[in-house]
């Protein structure tokens, strides 16, 4: 074809003309290699067809048939119906579009052709809408019908079984009566006198039960008496309990405590001894995280000792040393420059050792 064209028609001699041929070529070449699986889609639908054909109405519809099943079917077979369509059409385009463009004696389409086509295209589109609607509107018909006919069958249904529940119940009221008339004949009934005997005896009888139910009363409430009686025992038992409980655990802090006692004297031994080696004079806790301890040194220069007192201030709830003042009444105490350390032992969060170098500082006098 792109030969014929080519030899017929001068003004595709160039090159690009031949790219724009080959091109339409192998889109030909395309479409007819693609497998649009046309046939086999219509063999399919005929199968299809042709089941749901040979449904038995007197059968009755199985799972696969039943009406729910029936719709999903039906809407998808509308939907490849309409993708078979729109795969037609697009095709069908292309064809005509491709014929169009290699074949030399295709007619041009005016703009008279297109407006017809258009003025066309609208009519069937209107008619098909109004098709449409009226399908719509036989839709909506018909499950409004749906909804009042299932309304009367459900109310027939409810009236037939309560129809069937009422003609049991006379079934079994008339059998119980014939069963009642079989057991008590008419020569065995009671008479009137015989009644009136009865009645008399049963009254007598309701008077001794309510006689009877009296004394249960008062036994019932000498019985709650004597309950309440047994609570108030049982709760002043519960206090003794407690205040028993409560000396045990008193003994047992006592026991506790002797134990503490032997600590006790363990750590005051120990506390005397650390005063008598570090002539600790006074110890005193001047808040909560700031310890004031008090000192006797013996000086070179002197021979009376003075008092120094050391004010250890540590960073709340830890055991870090933030800062320490020396304090003295002696005036050349007083005058000695502790700075250097004080910094030093800070930072290296050593007390005692602070201690000893203030002490040996004041001792030396320097």
């Amino acid at each position: 074809m792109a030969s014929t064209s080519t030899a017929l028609r001068p003004s595709l001699d160039n090159p690009e003309s031949n790219i724009h041929i080959e091109k339409a070529n192998t889109i030909v070449n395309r479409f007819t290699n693609a497998q649009l699986h046309l046939v086999s889609s219509k063999s399919k639908f005929e199968e299809k067809i042709n089941e749901f054909n040979d449904i038995d109405p007197s059968s009755g519809a199985t799972a696969r048939q039943s009406p729910a099943d029936i719709a999903f079917e039906v809407e998808a077979q509308l939907s490849f119906l309409r993708k078979l369509k729109f795969n037609y059409l697009e095709q069908n385009a292309k064809d005509k579009y491709i014929k169009y463009i290699v074949d030399d004696d295709s007619s041009l389409v005016t703009k008279e052709e297109n407006d017809s086509l258009r003025r066309s295209n609208e009519e069937k589109k209107a008619r098909l809408k109004e098709a449409k609607d009226r399908l719509a509107q036989q839709y909506t018909s018909v499950a409004e019908q749906a909804s009042v006919v299932q309304t009367k069958h459900d109310r027939a249904s409810a009236l037939t079984n309560e129809v069937e529940s009422l003609t049991a119940q006379i079934l079994d009221a008339r059998l119980s009566l014939s069963r009642l008339r079989t057991a008590h004949p008419p020569n065995s009934r009671m008479s009137v006198s015989s009644a009136h005997a009865t009645l008399e005896k049963q009254t007598d009888d309701m008077a001794a039960l309510d006689a009877a139910l009296s004394d249960t009363h008062a036994r019932v409430e000498g019985v709650k008496g004597q309950v309440q009686e047994c609570a108030r025992e049982v709760e002043r038992l519960r206090v003794d309990r407690a205040a028993k409980e409560a000396e045990v655990g008193q003994m047992r802090v006592y026991e506790e405590d002797e134990r503490v006692m032997g600590l006790y004297d363990w750590y005051s031994a120990s506390l005397e001894l650390h005063r008598s080696l570090f002539s600790l004079q006074e110890s005193k806790l001047l808040a909560e995280n700031e310890l004031a301890l008090t000192y006797n040194v013996d000086q070179r220069q002197k021979r009376r000792p003075c008092t120094i007192t050391v004010t250890l201030l540590f960073h709340p709830n830890t055991r870090r040393i933030a800062d320490a003042t020396i304090t003295s009444s002696d005036p050349l105490v007083s005058e000695m420059n502790f700075a250097d350390l004080v910094g030093s032992h800070v930072q290296s969060n050593d007390v005692l050792g602070l201690i000893r170098a203030v002490m040996a500082r004041v001792r030396s006098g320097e």
